[in-house]
């Protein structure tokens, strides 16, 4: 008895999320729009340094993506206290999605912790270097990957080819590792497929 109740929940469950995808505009896109913005700004400006189109001491060369991380935490913080102010519908799709860029963020927190840490213990520089050449890829795949979920639950072939996109990224610049032009390459991937679809997504949820 205990299981086909389980089953029937399950089957309602899945029911309701069908309906709502379809139906309900992404909440919280502000927040993806400015992932692209600010992480995107600092890719560009990382690559002008790189690339010697001005120069800037070397300290506010090597905080410039914790400068961003702190930005993007401060509007995360805002946007997200906005939401709970205003309520509004909260489906399951909505926050299914929520949860999946929950953890893409977490995730990406989590690997840079993890280069940090062998950063700080490795002498290796060439090392190093190499690792931090892969890093657009895996945030290109982690953002693929949110994507995905997001385009499942909301029924949206837009945004099923947004992650198509982001994962054919990721191979595209792991290809640019070790040259200066990958952080523009990078810088445009972020502002391509993620500020602009985020601004894209707060419009839909305005109308």
């Amino acid at each position: 008895m205990t299981e086909s109740r389980d089953d029937t929940a399950d089957i309602a469950w899945m029911r309701r999320l069908a309906e709502e995808g379809g139906q309900a505009p992404m909440r919280g896109a502000a927040i993806l729009m400015a992932a692209g913005l600010i992480y995107g700004t600092a890719a560009l400006l990382h690559w002008c340094i790189a690339a010697g189109l001005f120069t800037v001491p070397a300290v506010a060369f090597n905080t410039l993506w914790l400068v961003a991380t702190v930005a993007f935490l401060i509007v995360v913080t805002v946007v997200s206290l906005r939401l709970r102010d205003r309520g509004g519908v909260h489906t399951t799709a909505n926050r299914g999605a929520s949860a999946a860029w929950s953890a893409v963020g977490w995730g990406i927190f989590a690997l840079f912790t993890s280069l940090a840490v062998i950063g700080s213990r490795s002498g290796d520089a060439a090392a190093v270097a190499m690792l931090l050449g892969i890093v657009p890829s895996i945030i290109m795949v982690f953002y693929g990957l949110g994507w995905s979920v997001t385009a499942t639950l909301q029924k949206s072939r837009p945004l099923g080819v947004l992650a198509v996109a982001s994962f054919l990224a990721a191979p595209v610049l792991a290809l640019m590792a070790g040259m200066t032009v990958q952080y523009l390459a990078y810088g445009i991937a972020l502002f391509g497929l993620m500020a602009l679809p985020g601004f894209l997504l707060m419009r839909t949820a305005k109308a």
